[in-house]
């Protein structure tokens, strides 16, 4: 018999309503530079917006009561996964880079705040905010994911902050589910736990397919120091109800995300192994990165390389996984788990030549490299005031409708569709080869984590 997670350790709308309005058509793709406007090639070598300044285990069980497997009509898409994606388009030239990238997969962050304040993203005194009306509304965040999903998306992350912490993320939520019928196959989100186990079926019934939980340790002591919050057993929960859930049917990856910092957790990588013994999850360790605040230090940082001498120090058998295109981690397992566990070594083996990602911030820039500091405004963009005047483009963004296959008529007042598309296509065609080093990224003008979006 299973034991519960944790024990391991010790021995209203309608999606309709939402979005039905928002979908947009294929869009003539040729680069017209000269509509742009100068304002909006400077951006492109800004590095960042001006309005961003710069002990023992718990042993929870899983609930007495377990529900029963969920009826095909509460949750029509757990079990037909990817399939329902049917209307999958080809990755457009504007997401096209340079070196031949194809990018079909976008990070949105949906909120800058956060209810941890973990050492490695945020500076113990916090970060100053973005004001609200710097930030995307939901209809903008709706109306880009459509745009995107339309120019070859098929995967969307929500990130933040805490995305759990945004009011209405379960509407958003719903809305962007709704582009799996226009190509989209995966909408996943990046979460630190606290309050999933709140939302998790709802999301499930919104279309949520993956979950990448940042946790940095099993120790509930150890957790308030990195988080600088309590909250362990909160983020139990929530891990032992989405493998619940999963057992029940639910198609659903977790992966759960670890920090190595060292001599700060570093101890604990054998028992993050030890929980795929019996799960279906994936522990990925993750090189520690620099960013603003973070206060990173190289001797700080554990390699791979390291932690694969650890793995193997104990399970000598501890044997590579086929990667499939695009991972951002290598990927092991040790024969006989039932979980996997990876390595994202942006650090010292980056996988910047198939990188597929880019990035939204919450204030509407783009980044399309996590490490590189130049960003565009799209937010700008979509608020443009039009050439007529009297509507802003952000209050028409809910008239937009899918009229024909020849494009998309935009509702009088909103932005012209295709200069936002070479603006994107711009920023994307300068993206480097690759990221600076590890010396260059430490002293490098960046964004906290938290101001972009995990």
């Amino acid at each position: 018999m299973s034991r519960p997670f944790f024990q391991i350790l010790c021995g209203g709308r309608s999606r309709g309503e939402v979005v039905g309005r928002l979908r947009i058509g294929a869009c003539n793709n040729r680069h017209r530079w000269e509509r742009i406007g100068l304002r909006h090639v400077a951006a492109l070598a800004r590095p960042v917006a001006a309005d961003v300044p710069g002990k023992s285990t718990s042993n929870l069980a899983w609930p007495a009561h377990v529900a029963p497997a969920p009826a095909p009509s509460r949750h029509p898409d757990l079990r037909v996964g990817v399939d329902r994606a049917t209307d999958i388009r080809p990755v457009s030239s504007t997401l096209t880079d340079s070196f031949g990238r194809q990018h079909d997969y976008l990070r949105i962050s949906v909120t800058e705040r956060c209810n941890l304040r973990c050492l490695y993203c945020m500076p113990e005194e916090g970060v100053p905010l973005s004001p609200p009306a710097h930030l995307l509304t939901t209809p903008e965040i709706q109306y880009l994911s459509s745009l995107f999903v339309r120019q070859g998306v098929t995967k969307i992350r929500l990130t933040g902050g805490e995305p759990t912490v945004r009011r209405d993320i379960l509407p958003l939520m719903h809305g962007i589910g709704s582009l799996r019928d226009h190509g989209l196959r995966e909408l996943c989100i990046t979460t630190n736990g606290l309050t999933l186990h709140r939302k998790l079926e709802s999301m499930l019934d919104a279309g949520l397919t993956g979950i990448n939980l940042s946790l940095d340790t099993l120790d509930p002591f150890q957790f308030q120091v990195m988080t600088r919050r309590d909250g362990f057993e909160a983020v139990q929960r929530s891990i032992d109800r989405i493998l619940e859930l999963k057992t029940h049917g639910a198609q659903i990856k977790l992966k759960i995300n670890c920090v190595v910092m060292r001599g700060m957790n570093d101890r604990e990588i054998i028992p993050f192994v030890e929980l795929g013994r019996e799960k279906d999850l994936e522990v990925r360790f993750i090189e520690y990165m620099p960013f603003d605040g973070n206060r990173w230090k190289h001797n700080k940082m554990m390699s791979y390389r390291e932690m694969l001498d650890v793995i193997r120090g104990r399970f000598p058998d501890f044997e590579k996984v086929l990667d499939q295109p695009n991972d951002t981690s290598k990927t092991y397992r040790v024969p006989g788990f039932a979980g996997r566990v990876g390595f994202i070594t942006s650090m010292t083996h980056n996988f910047c030549g198939t990188c597929n990602r880019l990035r939204i911030t919450g204030d509407g820039n783009l980044k399309v490299c996590l490490f590189g500091n130049a960003e565009v405004s799209l937010r700008d963009m979509l608020r443009e005031v039009p050439k007529d005047g009297d509507v802003s483009s952000s209050e028409a963004l809910p008239e937009m409708r899918i009229p024909n296959d020849d494009g998309v008529q935009i509702a009088r007042g909103s932005i012209q569709e295709q200069e936002l598309l070479d603006l994107i296509g711009m920023a994307v065609q300068r993206k480097k080869a690759k990221h600076a080093g590890v010396d260059a990224l430490a002293g490098m003008k960046n964004r906290p984590m938290i101001l972009i979006g995990g």
